[in-house]
């Protein structure tokens, strides 16, 4: 979340209409302009993560429909407002923190008040510190953890892709089932070679002693 710091920017006044999750939102500012914000010097559960729909819950009972006051620090990579963003004089930035809906974001946390307060929000299990040990997971961990995830299965999507052929080391010649090393090897000389007689019942399954 590096953003460009945004020299002498003025307080943006807004009117909340979209939230897309428990730190990022869509206000109108009075000319009609569309400002997506996202809430400075902390982190909240992916929406795929536990918790993460409450999140949102209590970023939206806090700010959705109302007029809100951001304190800009400066753009990220992604065109979005960094801000501390406050509503009838109560910081929402805190105020997340402070109910457990937020993380405060180490590597880019301004306030040094903020750490003080998730402690306390620890201590008195709010929010997703209530979770269990095993769902307490911050933010940036599981996206570094989906990241893994996501190239582990894109490795094995792959894998899954090679034709038989290029699994078996095959090529076209056997005719038999007998004469098949594997279902892969049957396969491969039934899609790829056309050895229809390989699947007597036409169900597209060859070799129904070693595919089945």
């Amino acid at each position: 979340m590096a953003c460009a710091p945004a020299l002498f920017a003025q307080p943006l006044s807004c009117r909340v209409v979209a939230l897309s999750d428990g730190d990022t939102f869509t206000c109108l500012d009075a000319a009609n302009s569309q400002h997506k914000v996202r809430l400075a010097n902390i982190d909240t559960p992916e929406k795929d993560q536990p918790y993460g729909a409450k999140s949102k819950q209590v970023l939206s009972a806090l700010i959705f429909a109302k007029q809100v006051r951001v304190e800009v620090q400066g753009t990220d990579r992604y065109g979005r407002t960094i801000g501390v963003v406050s509503v009838a004089g109560l910081s929402v930035n805190r105020e997340m923190v402070e109910r457990g809906a937020a993380w405060v974001y180490p590597q880019y946390n301004q306030d040094p008040s903020l750490p003080g307060v998730e402690l306390q929000a620890q201590a008195a299990r709010r929010g997703v510190w209530g979770l269990p040990q095993s769902q307490i997971i911050a933010p940036w961990e599981w996206r570094k953890l989906g990241r893994s995830l996501n190239s582990e299965f894109t490795a094995r999507k792959q894998q899954s892709a090679l034709t038989p052929a290029a699994a078996t080391g095959g090529s076209c010649g056997k005719r038999l089932c007998g004469q098949m090393s594997s279902c892969a090897d049957a396969l491969f000389h039934l899609q790829q070679c056309g050895v229809t007689s390989l699947d007597r019942d036409g169900d597209g399954v060859p070799c129904e002693s070693l595919c089945r």
